[in-house]
């Protein structure tokens, strides 16, 4: 992992006590500019490479209301609840909008085929967010740049982490709005002024003088940049706050921020967030047409009614015991070991310059005190804690590069083995998690796309529009992102939480996938129509037509076989989703079943 020697130069994080760690290791000078085209090119190919499911939120909360907005409410968009109750900032889905409309104008001008344009309109989204992976990665590494030195080993070692990291193969590709919000995050982070804060700390012992004296002129200037990206985060994803308290109330409790300064810094992070949220407010007038506050209302919903444990209640020490495991994989035991050295501050025996160790103390306990109030939410995610995976890189990169610098690998072989099993981790997780776990339900949109565009366009030998039922849980797979054509008449099992209800009423609440699971067959004898009718039976119009593809998970095949024994169905297509599952419903293969197809 470590670069070519070219130059002695110490770098800002050596330390000579630690074995492994050269002082003169220095790394050949590259553009920031450079890096971040090779990173987008890098992170293109992820983004086009990724064929399986993760969440529905990267589909739902991101691309469905992007659609609409560019092609319209008739486009066959998904529009969810959150939408209709206004919980979303538009700030993430315009940016998506403005891709999906370049990609509809460009192809409407080139007059291009049917299947030509789904798989522009497919890739345009992955487009844009391979930026958003690259800004994460080429940041991560400037952070590391500002705590240890750009050229140094351990700048090297967090850039190799966040490049190497099966976390970011397989979730910084998606259209989730918390990759934007890690993006937006580091960004502010490598901009906040560290230099300005820790003034005064490079020498053996803290110089409270030094310190005070710097504070003494104006706040820096890209104070204020980094404020404006932190708003934007905080507009978002409502969570992200929990990391500037964390951040600003660590350096004030470790007297690196004056009494004096405090007062400045609140107005100006007050402008500068008034700025920014007049900004947000402008945009979702437009988008939603009225006046409304999207993070006030997020809160209001999750924090206020309660209502977030309605997807889902974990283990209060969830994140501990699983989250940055999942973030960190194979990195787990660096970030780890500096996390314990930056939560010690009065030990000057930590490795590191005193600066290093400034900085190291501060970023430890931002993630903990962060950890630790998103583990008092009852719904948790990993990607809840996505935004401290950079910071988690960077204190990572020193123990790292330090285990496996080639100094340290010539005295002790078994550290070359080490890497190599490291590497291999990482290289399978990234490889299962992109293109085999939970595949199925991304295949199957592909196969009834293509459904239509071969049989239901001409000269196909169908005419009319094509229908789809999904019997599976709800927002199991994505929607109109996928589908390309709205002549796709599509329905699946809802999941609307129970608004408006009463404490009581709400523990006794089901929604519609609820019920559908309880009874499978009972639920298609009263909501279905005559299996051997293609249409609603006559007086029976309140109920479903059976539609023409039905897809299902093999959990539910032996189920189907009874309710539609006897009917024109037939198995058309089936595709391998998973070898485990954690949600018994959605257990096995994805199968699908068609009716009046001419085969």
């Amino acid at each position: 992992m470590a670069p070519k020697k070219i130059k002695a130069r110490p770098s800002a994080g050596a330390n000579p006590n630690i074995p492994g760690i050269s002082p003169t290791a220095q790394l050949p000078s590259i553009s920031p500019l450079s890096l971040l085209i090779w990173l987008y090119i890098l992170r293109l190919y992820n983004a086009l490479n990724i064929e399986t499911f993760f969440q529905p939120d990267e589909y739902f909360q991101a691309l469905e209301p992007a659609w609409a907005a560019a092609f319209g409410e008739n486009s066959g968009a998904w529009i969810t609840w959150e939408w209709r109750e206004h919980l979303r900032s538009s700030l993430h889905p315009l940016l998506f909008t403005g891709v999906y409309k370049v990609a509809g104008s460009y192809c409407n001008a080139l007059d291009l085929p049917a299947e030509v344009r789904s798989k522009i309109l497919l890739a345009a989204p992955k487009v844009l967010q391979a930026v958003f992976a690259a800004c994460t990665d080429l940041f991560t590494y400037l952070l590391a740049g500002k705590m240890y030195g750009r050229q140094s080993p351990e700048a090297t070692a967090a850039l190799m982490l966040t490049i190497l990291s099966p976390w970011q193969w397989f979730c910084s590709g998606r259209t989730f709005s918390n990759c934007l919000e890690t993006t937006l995050t580091v960004a502010a982070l490598v901009l906040w002024p560290w230099d300005w804060f820790v003034h005064g700390v490079d020498s053996k012992k803290r110089d409270d003088n030094a310190v005070e004296g710097s504070q003494r002129h104006d706040l820096p200037f890209r104070l204020y940049p980094s404020l404006a990206l932190a708003a934007l985060a905080c507009i978002l994803r409502p969570t992200n706050p929990i990391i500037w308290i964390a951040l600003t109330g660590t350096l004030t409790w470790n007297r690196f921020v004056q009494p004096a300064v405090i007062p400045k810094l609140l107005v100006s992070a007050a402008i500068t967030g008034s700025v920014v949220l007049t900004f947000s407010i402008a945009a979702d007038r437009a988008f939603y047409g009225e006046l409304v506050l999207p993070p006030l209302k997020f809160l209001q919903f999750n924090v206020g009614q309660g209502l977030a444990g309605f997807y889902g209640v974990n283990r209060l020490a969830y994140y501990f015991t699983e989250g940055i495991g999942l973030l960190l994989i194979s990195a787990l035991p660096f970030a780890l070991l500096e996390l314990y050295y930056g939560l010690r501050l009065r030990d000057d025996r930590q490795p590191g310059t005193p600066r290093v160790r400034s900085l190291r103390s501060i970023l430890a306990y931002t993630v903990l005190i962060d950890i630790l109030a998103l583990s008092l939410i009852s719904h948790k995610e990993v990607r809840f804690i996505y935004p401290l995976l950079p910071i988690l890189h960077v204190l990572a990169a020193r123990p790292a590069a330090a285990f496996f610098h080639p100094t340290a690998i010539q005295a002790q072989k078994y550290r070359g083995m080490l890497f190599t099993l490291g590497f291999a981790l990482n290289l399978i997780v990234a490889q299962y998690s992109t293109g085999r776990h939970q595949r199925g339900v991304m295949d199957v949109m592909h196969y009834l796309r293509k459904e239509y565009e071969v049989r239901y366009q001409p000269p196909g030998p169908n005419h009319g529009n094509m229908t789809v039922g999904f019997l599976m849980p709800c927002h199991s797979t994505p929607w109109i992102s996928h589908f390309i054509h709205p002549e796709i008449n599509a329905w699946a099992l809802t999941c609307e939480p129970p608004l408006g209800l009463s404490g009581e009423q709400r523990r006794d609440y089901l929604d519609e996938a609820d019920v559908f699971y309880a009874d499978p067959a009972k639920w298609m004898q009263t909501n279905m129509a005559d299996v051997g009718r293609r249409g609603a039976a006559v007086g029976r119009s309140s109920k479903r037509a059976w539609p023409q593809y039905v897809a299902f998970f093999q959990q539910l095949e032996a189920t189907m076989k009874s309710v539609l024994e006897g009917s024109e169905y037939k198995e058309c297509w089936r595709g391998f989703n998973t070898h485990w599952h954690d949600d018994w419903r959605r257990k096995g293969d994805v199968v699908v079943w068609c009716r009046g197809r001419q085969w």
